[in-house]
C-alpha cells in the first residue's frame, strides 16, 4: 500500500446531511408581533371578511333583481295598452321595471315624450343607485388594503432596524421575526385587495348589463305611454 492510499484511507469522508426543514408558524410569529402590526393585520382581516360578505349580499340582490325584472318584462311584452301595463306594474310592484312604469303613471300623466323620457331616466337612475349600493366598500378596500399592508411592512422594517441597533448585530435571529411580520402584512393586504378588485369588476359588469336591459325595456314603455297618452288620464280618472 502506497503512502497516498494510506493517507486517503486515514482522512475521514464527510457525509452530507439534510438541511433542517423550516416551517412558517404564523401563530407564533403574530404572537410576538408589535401592537401596530397586530392592529394592521386585524384591520386587513376584517376588510377581507367584509369583501366576501358584501360580494355574497350583492350577488343575491342582483339575482333577485334579474329574476323579478325578467318575469315583469316577459309579462309586459304581452300587454297591448297603457291600462294593462299600469295594472301589471301595480301587481308586480317589487320588479324594477314595475317601479319605472309606476313613476311614468304618477309623474307622466298627460306629459310629452321628452318629459316621459326624463321621468323614466330618473327612475332608472334610482334603480341603478340601489343596485350599486355597498359597492364603494369594495372599491375602497381594493384601493386601500395594499397601502394598509404597506404600513405594516414599513413598521416591520423599522422594527428590524431597531432590533439591529439594540443587539448591535444584523444576524438572522435578530431581523428575521420583524421582516416576517412585515411580509405577512403585505400578503394579507393583497389577499384582501385582490378579491375586492375581482368582485367589484364582476358586480359592476352585472349591474351595467342590468341597467342596460332596464333602459331598453323602458324605451318601449315610454313609447307606448306616449302613443296612448290619453289613456293615462282616463285610467287616472277611473282610479280616483
Amino acid at each position: 500500500m502506497t503512502l497516498v492510499q494510506a493517507a486517503a484511507q486515514a482522512v475521514p469522508v464527510a457525509v452530507p446531511t439534510e438541511a433542517p426543514t423550516v416551517k412558517l408558524d404564523l401563530v407564533a410569529l403574530l404572537g410576538t408581533a408589535a401592537w401596530p402590526v397586530r392592529i394592521t393585520i386585524g384591520l386587513l382581516v376584517f376588510c377581507s371578511l367584509l369583501v366576501w360578505i358584501i360580494a355574497a349580499l350583492k350577488l343575491m340582490q342582483l339575482g333577485r333583481l334579474h329574476a323579478s325584472e325578467n318575469d315583469f318584462e316577459r309579462r309586459a311584452m304581452r300587454v297591448g295598452s297603457v291600462k294593462e301595463l299600469f295594472e301589471l306594474a301595480e301587481s308586480r310592484g317589487s320588479a324594477p321595471g314595475a317601479r319605472v312604469v309606476g313613476a311614468l303613471y304618477v309623474r307622466g300623466s298627460g306629459a310629452q315624450l321628452e318629459r316621459l323620457r326624463a321621468v323614466a331616466d330618473r327612475a332608472i337612475l334610482t334603480e341603478s343607485q340601489s343596485a350599486r349600493a355597498l359597492m364603494w366598500f369594495l372599491a375602497f378596500i381594493a384601493a386601500g388594503a395594499p397601502f394598509i399592508g404597506l404600513f405594516g411592512t414599513v413598521y416591520g422594517i423599522m422594527d428590524a432596524f431597531v432590533r439591529i441597533g439594540n443587539a448591535k448585530t444584523a444576524s438572522l435571529p435578530v431581523v428575521a421575526p420583524a421582516i416576517g411580520e412585515a411580509l405577512i402584512t403585505t400578503a394579507i393586504g393583497l389577499a384582501a385587495a385582490i378579491p375586492a378588485v375581482f368582485f367589484y369588476n364582476w358586480l359592476d359588469k352585472r349591474v351595467g348589463d342590468y341597467v342596460s336591459e332596464l333602459e331598453a325595456a323602458a324605451g318601449e314603455w315610454v313609447a307606448l305611454v306616449a302613443e296612448q297618452g290619453e289613456a293615462i288620464e282616463l285610467v287616472g280618472k277611473a282610479r280616483r
